[in-house]
């Protein structure tokens, strides 16, 4: 449900429904890009990238009949802010049994944003092996792009402002999938930590 159009307060740009469905578009949009899935490997950015990885695994596996390696990619340590932010916790990388050498890796991620936390991803990724290629899956492009990547998978493209938060909701982690927008007129859109609330 839409709610309030304060611009400080959030409201619901896309349902549980909307979710399912974008995630399930991207799903079959990935098997036609690499005709089947026979090397994708999908590698989730914490935290929220990590079930919507396992979801996308899951979907590719009910059409191929087979299971979809996927696994979860910790950037932390890669990330250009840092000192900005040195207290910033680890989270888990995970890689399928069979690594990523010669794998199609299709990284996913909630938000795309300035393309900052997909950098560290690439950087992340060279240091665990040499992947076939390297594809990206995002719920949500809000644009406002700082490096030059590009989604090729994307569930919702979201005109925003730089001064609005993007929030998306999983039901793994908050009980409940949505993507909520929302105004911060005091954050910095500058300031290179602010993370969409998604990824940068």
């Amino acid at each position: 449900m839409v709610r309030s159009e304060s611009s400080h307060e959030a409201r619901e740009v896309l349902d549980a429904d909307d979710v399912q469905r974008a995630l399930t578009r991207i799903a079959h949009e990935v098997l036609e890009r690499n005709k089947g899935a026979h090397s994708v490997v999908l590698l989730g950015i914490p935290s929220r990238g990590v079930p919507l990885a396992q979801r996308l695994a899951a979907r590719i596996g009910e059409v191929e009949g087979r299971d979809v390696p996927f696994g979860s990619l910790d950037i932390t340590m890669f990330r250009d802010d840092l000192r900005l932010r040195p207290a910033r916790g680890l989270g888990r990388t995970e890689l399928p049994g069979g690594g990523i050498d010669d794998a199609v890796v299709v990284l996913v991620d909630d938000v795309l944003y300035s393309g900052r936390t997909i950098r560290a991803a690439l950087d992340a990724l060279s240091e665990l092996g040499r992947p076939q290629s390297v594809q990206l899956a995002v719920l949500v492009d809000r644009g406002h792009r700082q490096f030059p990547i590009r989604a090729d998978y994307v569930g919702k493209n979201l005109p925003t402002s730089t001064r609005e938060t993007v929030q998306v909701l999983v039901s793994e982690l908050d009980g409940s999938d949505a993507v909520l927008i929302g105004g911060t007129a005091d954050d910095d859109p500058a300031d290179p930590t602010r993370e969409g609330r998604g990824s940068v």
